[in-house]
């Protein structure tokens, strides 16, 4: 996990991600590729709307990243973390695709609390499914990321769990506490217990809790899990696009998206 992209970004979320990553960066040593980007509204081009408001629209969004990347950019000189910077026009999705591919961990924000575009659980799961990456989502009202939290692992013993615990590695070997939640629906194909053996064989001690679920959604066991006990950061396996996959849980990677207050580190395996 040593090279983090973190989007640049004039919106609600941009100092809890900017603190996120750099407490990631200097929790395992890792350098921060800055994308610095000015979001074509996804409307641009659409024949509906005239050409001259797309552009306005556009030129203003160009005029207040510019000066929001001037800040960022003079603020992250000043850390002690390497970085590299790109700035460029392009949508969202896409364009942090398109760079992901020598990237280690992609941090964005969820829209928690809907003002930074309706749609960032699907452009997270957009990531997810076509990248194969990792993605750090921070919630807007977050303070960054704890390197040394009290950390939940998620599992279902599917395949995105197994992958999603691989890739977390780095971050729970500097845990405080790592807790295995295991929401018991009988469907499970990797014990629990054999996680736990993997990240004792890491020289990770875990504690497994198992929830025994029965009308209830797994989805409302897990952030009742998270906010009652107090968990820092949240390790899960992550669902792609709505109309394309669900993973882990049925919704509950969109549900804890929406309604988780902590980091969430979620992978998809392709």
């Amino acid at each position: 996990m040593k090279t983090i992209l973190l989007l640049i970004h004039d919106d609600e979320g941009q100092e809890a991600r900017y603190q996120a990553a750099l407490d990631v960066a200097r929790a395992v040593g890792g350098h921060l590729a800055c994308l610095d980007l000015t979001i074509v509204p996804e409307y641009v081009g659409d024949y509906s709307v005239p050409m001259t408001a797309g552009g306005l629209l556009l030129a203003e969004e160009t005029a207040v990243e510019a000066a929001h990347a001037s800040r960022m950019r003079s603020r992250i000189e000043r850390e002690d973390v390497p970085f590299d910077w790109t700035s460029t026009t392009g949508f969202l999705s896409q364009t942090l695709e398109a760079r992901a591919g020598l990237i280690d961990l992609i941090v964005v924000s969820t829209d928690h609390t809907g003002a930074f575009f309706a749609h960032m659980t699907h452009v997270i799961g957009d990531l997810l499914v076509h990248t194969g990456k990792p993605v750090l989502a921070v919630p807007p009202a977050s303070c960054g990321f704890t390197a040394q939290s009290r950390a939940v692992v998620a599992w279902d013993g599917s395949q995105d769990a197994e992958a999603a615990l691989c890739s977390a590695l780095p971050l729970l070997r500097i845990a405080k506490s790592v807790t295995l939640f295991h929401a018991d629906t009988g469907a499970m194909t990797t014990d629990v217990d054999e996680a736990a053996r993997y990240l004792s064989r890491h020289g990770i001690k875990s504690t497994v809790k198992n929830e025994p679920i029965g009308l209830e959604r797994v989805s409302e066991a897990l952030v009742r899990e998270v906010a009652s006990e107090g968990y820092d950061s949240v390790v899960m396996g992550g669902f792609g696009h709505t109309r394309t996959i669900e993973a882990i849980f049925g919704g509950a990677t969109r549900t804890m998206l929406l309604k988780c207050d902590v980091p969430m580190l979620l992978v998809h395996r392709r």
